[in-house]
């Protein structure tokens, strides 16, 4: 039921967006995002976006329609490519019309999206389909990244020259796509870097990145690098597979003088490294200068570019500065030329950046850069919090999802500190799926919100076994549960009987809420005890020790008068509301 146009409310709804839940179950009036589509500049697009606050950039006009290659005409509302053109990118059939294999399957992934849809926002631009050829031959399954489809989160992973292997960043993959990663890329700057990215290609079912100038400068100097060097580098990495590589062809040397009153200068490794070579050789960036020598080699094995954003800002007092913002706009002439040349392009993003900058930031490389996908690392709103910086930055990335990224780098606790472990890659995915999810609810992308609404009415029903399948981690789910009250009572721990409003409210009879027949709980039941994992979980929490874990673990049911198929005694089934008072008074004093 909404809320807008009803006379008896002092206030009514903007009437924009839909109920995101696809089944429209909710009481959500449905999302203050913008209907797709509907924004100047729009063309027919239907991705997902925010209202426009007061003074940001308007959309661009145009999109990758308006930068053919040479020798396309247009037939009314088709293009024809010259006599003798070959397909081979993505962004290279959807120009002609075609839905290719990986198209489908994006929107057997994305049920909002049909396969023409799919196609048509991949060749205005507006969307990406990072599936290098050699790639689709081993395991990868095809997705999407664009404003149109669910926000997609990055996890990094590599070796460096003084930690791990290629075993443990394999595992560390595998870990990453457990806990939501949609793409890898693989950072490795030390140990066997050939060996090791081919072992993650050929295991890996998501897309693989790279930043191919680490392997360019591995026993030479910097200022050695020939675009020679460069294009087999690429070569040789687009022919093991490689879907996407960070490219840093917009720094540029007029950019340079720009950096020098910053507090942090140039925290990219790949826009430090080239700034270096272009003041040791006193001349343009070789990547800018030969990016359609580089864009040949991408559009051979259709290689997606993720132009990389090597001025991004270190810290918050360089944020939105004008090397960052001039670095944008060549980034945004960097797309234009590689349509072009008929290959994929998405835009990379800034690192730190202040909450109130990010809308602002988000706005204006859509406008520069013309819709195409935008992937941002972070952004982090804060810069004392070393250790907790994956929760500094899923803050931002929030924030920068919902007004227009379309993939988040994740960050994990280990950020600006070392490299991460098995459990620091964890925790950085985690919390951004929160990100992602967030944004994609509340852009009103539909059926996006149907599982928060499933769990809802399984917390409503007190069907503690329903509410931990549809969590994100189960395990984590039960065990905290169980650590305080290992039966599935009609009640939580952090209440108690006396005090559930859930429970209470089940029993007003004027309520529909929490009775939907589909969720009934039936009896309560006492669970298993803690697995290995789950201990684990609440061991490294760092607030019990384990043998008081283990005791809390098995003495609830006695606490409560539980035994095996049996309720407890102070369930609502067997006793009201003053014996189950009594009971719970009793069994408090015991502990005391």
């Amino acid at each position: 039921m909404s809320s807008q146009g009803d006379p008896s409310l002092p206030y009514s709804l903007p009437p924009v967006g839909s109920n995101p839940s696809r089944h429209r179950e909710g009481t959500n009036p449905g999302a203050f995002a913008l209907p797709p589509g509907l924004h100047p500049g729009a063309r027919g697009r239907t991705t997902f976006s925010s209202p426009d606050s007061p003074g940001m950039p308007l959309p661009s006009s145009k999109t990758a329609w308006d930068f053919m290659p040479e020798g396309w005409v247009k037939e009314g509302d088709t293009w024809k490519p010259p006599v003798g053109f070959e397909p081979r990118t993505q962004l290279d059939f959807a120009r002609l019309g075609c839905i290719t294999p990986e198209m489908k399957r994006v929107a057997e992934r994305e049920p909002h999206l049909t396969p023409e849809q799919v196609r048509d926002e991949v060749a205005a631009g507006r969307m990406v389909i990072p599936a290098n050829r050699v790639h689709l031959g081993y395991k990868l399954d095809p997705m999407a990244i664009g404003r149109a489809s669910l926000t997609k989160v990055n996890a990094n992973l590599g070796a460096s020259p003084v930690a791990s292997s290629i075993e443990e960043e394999v595992e560390k993959m595998h870990w990453s796509v457990r806990w939501g990663a949609d793409t890898v890329m693989d950072l490795s700057t030390g140990g066997p870097l050939d060996d090791c990215r081919e072992a993650i290609i050929r295991e890996s079912r998501v897309p693989i990145g790279t930043v191919p100038i680490y392997s360019m400068i591995i026993g030479r100097k910097i200022e050695d690098l020939d675009i020679e060097t460069v294009l087999r580098v690429l070569d040789h990495q687009a022919s093991q597979g490689v879907d996407y590589f960070t490219i840093h062809a917009g720094v540029l040397k007029e950019h340079l003088p720009l950096v020098r009153d910053r507090l942090i200068g140039i925290v990219s490794r790949g826009g430090s490294l080239l700034a270096k070579w272009m003041i040791h050789h006193d001349r343009q960036n070789l990547m800018y200068e030969h990016w359609e020598d580089i864009c040949d080699v991408m559009r051979r094995y259709d290689v997606t570019f993720s132009i990389g954003d090597g001025l991004r800002p270190g810290g918050l007092a360089d944020a939105t500065d004008r090397a960052q913002l001039a670095e944008l706009a060549a980034l945004g002439q960097l797309t234009e030329r590689a349509w072009r040349k008929g290959v994929q392009v998405m835009v990379e993003g800034p690192g730190h950046v202040p909450f109130d900058q990010i809308e602002y930031n988000m706005k204006l490389e859509r406008r520069l850069c013309h819709g195409a996908p935008f992937y941002v690392l972070g952004p982090l709103v804060t810069d004392i919090f070393p250790g907790y910086d994956h929760i500094t930055s899923c803050i931002g990335a929030t924030a920068a999802a919902y007004h227009g990224a379309a993939m988040l780098c994740y960050v994990t606790p280990k950020e600006h500190l070392g490299l991460p472990k098995k459990d620091d890659v964890k925790q950085g995915c985690v919390a951004y799926k929160i990100a992602a999810h967030a944004a994609d609810v509340a852009l009103g992308i539909p059926g996006s919100r149907d599982r928060d609404d499933e769990l809802t009415k399984a917390r409503a029903a007190l069907n503690w076994e329903r509410h931990f399948e549809l969590s994100f981690d189960p395990d984590l789910a039960r065990a905290f549960h169980d650590e305080d009250l290992d039966v599935d009572t009609d009640f939580c721990a952090m209440c108690g009987h006396d005090w559930c409003s859930v429970r209470i409210s089940k029993e007003i009879q004027e309520f529909a809420s929490g009775k939907d027949p589909k969720f009934a709980a039936g009896k309560a039941k006492i669970s298993d005890a803690l697995t290995p994992e789950q201990r684990s979980i609440l061991e490294q929490r760092g607030v019990l020790a384990p043998e008081e874990i283990h005791r809390l673990a098995s003495k609830t049911r006695v606490k409560v008068g539980a035994s095996e198929g049996k309720k407890a005694a102070c369930h609502s089934d067997l006793a009201d509301d003053e014996r189950a008072r009594l009971l719970q008074e009793k069994s408090a004093a015991a502990d005391d």
